[in-house]
């Protein structure tokens, strides 16, 4: 009766997840085509509401995870699991795990609507987008359904969990082909593409871009064979992998405000918007180099712009300083998959560690730094590059000029799922203080915990990964973390 129970436990929640595709798509029938009027599944009906489902789910965790651990934000309080302490409740993981595998599901299909319909492009489109939300999802649990995941049509309903050294194999591999049928790819539909408005090439350029992000980060694996790619790409074969080279080739789902396209945050109530507090690590940063970002990305307290210790000790509560204003609410750019500046910061530290040498590092260090700001639409202030803060020197050592790189990406990814995240935990920057109030011995979380649901639907395989890869705890290092 047990397993009985279980696997109809399995199925209901598959088909919960399929009809979930159906209940949030009502806002994309003026832009779709009618797929009862096609023999073939039309890719162009199911990519835009894919993208911004995934796009809203990520920015959702940005607020409410990244920002708190990566001390952007502080939602002050003494009761139980804060994040900004390090406390992350089990239950946390189910949303984006949910989130992220139901809208695989009509990412495979654009794929499968590309074949049926000839068109390469699609069939490329859809490939760097799911790279993208599989990166995601093993850098967030480790090792994850891939090679079996999203086969409920077919009657499986307990995939197997790779290993994420195979996921990243898959990966790369996903990227690589992305890469080759665009090169001769047709433009798509513009109103299917809520990133590049249908231009193919500039899809190519994020997916290669995509490809170094996440080279970098399996780097330290000798296994990868990382930094002998990252060199193909960038210089001994970068007329086949170009690149974004420019802020407008910017990976952003620019909410228009006019639905579909409307910010997940623009019907919050605005007391729960600025509820949470900037933290004092995320204000002074940009306040000591003259950063004009702080001024569409804070409120001001008592005439200036200042934040709250992250990680205080329960019972010590400081007073509540500057939030974010309520305009973010609705600003375009919180809808950022990637931008040019973090591909310059990528560039910047392969320079660094000698992965490539064309260019030195500070050159993209610079590039990428000042981008990231213009990008927001400010001028970058005068001797910016020469402040104190920000100034390369070529004297300083290894991990001087990795904080550097370390702290413009951190501003760079502002909203950017949980990237920030990622990053602090493959190099330990930028170096975030540490409270007296931080629970997990002070340790950043490694990683989420498997979703609770997930352990009883597909137990045999949940137990196998995790004798695989150690306790589903979150302090449990992913492959890619461990020495």
């Amino acid at each position: 009766m047990r397993n009985t129970t279980k696997k109809y436990t399995a199925i209901i929640t598959a088909l919960a997840i399929s009809i979930s595709f159906f209940a949030c798509k009502k806002d994309f029938q003026e832009i779709n085509t009618n797929p009862n009027t096609s023999e073939f599944a039309l890719p162009q009906a199911l990519l835009a509401p894919a993208i911004t489902s995934i796009v809203a789910a990520n920015m959702s965790r940005a607020q409410r995870v990244t920002n708190e651990l990566m001390q952007v934000t502080i939602n002050m309080g003494d009761t139980e699991g804060k994040i900004f302490r390090y406390e992350v409740r089990s239950g946390e993981a189910d949303y984006l795990w949910n989130a992220w595998y139901s809208e695989l599901s009509n990412l495979k299909d654009v794929y499968k609507g590309g074949e049926d319909n000839l068109s390469d492009s699609y069939k490329g489109v859809s490939l760097i987008s799911q790279a993208w939300v599989y990166s995601l999802i093993t850098d967030t649990y480790g090792d994850a359904p891939f090679t079996e995941s999203n086969q409920a049509k077919q009657g499986n309903f307990t995939p197997k969990f790779d290993k994420q050294e195979d996921i990243y194999k898959g990966i790369f591999a996903m990227l690589d082909s992305a890469n080759t049928l665009l090169k001769n790819g047709k433009a798509i539909a513009s109103t299917s593409d809520p990133i590049f408005k249908g231009d193919q090439t500039k899809w190519r350029k994020f997916g290669n871009s995509l490809y170094l992000r996440l080279l970098l980060r399996v780097s330290g694996k000798e296994s990868t064979l990382a930094a002998t790619k990252i060199k193909e790409i960038v210089e001994t074969n970068a007329v086949n992998y170009p690149l974004m080279a420019t802020n407008d080739d910017s990976a952003i789902l620019r909410w228009s405000g006019t639905a579909p396209y409307v910010s997940p945050f623009a019907t919050w109530r605005p007391g729960d918007w600025y509820g949470p507090k900037l933290g004092s690590f995320f204000v002074d940063n940009l306040n000591e180099r003259s950063d004009p970002r702080i001024q569409k990305w804070g409120t001001l307290f008592q005439g200036d712009y200042a934040g709250v210790p992250s990680g205080y000790a329960p019972g010590n509560a400081p007073e509540p300083k500057s939030s974010f204003p309520t305009s973010l609410q609705i600003e375009p750019l919180l809808g950022n998959l990637m931008n040019y500046g973090e591909l310059q910061l990528i560039l910047s530290e392969c320079a660094l560690k000698g992965y490539i040498g064309a260019k030195p590092a500070k050159t993209y260090y610079e590039i990428g730094s000042t981008n990231a700001i213009t990008l927001w639409g400010y001028a970058v202030p005068n001797n910016y590059l020469t402040f104190d803060k920000v100034k390369w020197d070529d004297a300083y050592s290894f991990d001087q000029k990795m904080e550097l790189i370390h702290i413009q990406k951190y501003y760079a990814m502002f909203f950017t799922d949980l990237e920030q995240w990622f990053e602090y935990r493959r190099t330990g920057h930028p170096f975030l203080p540490k409270g007296a109030g931080l629970a997990n011995g002070g340790v950043m979380p490694a990683r989420l915990n498997y979703p609770v649901y997930v352990q009883n639907t597909n137990g045999a395989n949940y137990k196998a990964a995790v004798a695989n890869q150690g306790p589903d705890l979150i302090t449990t290092n992913v492959w890619w973390q461990k020495p």
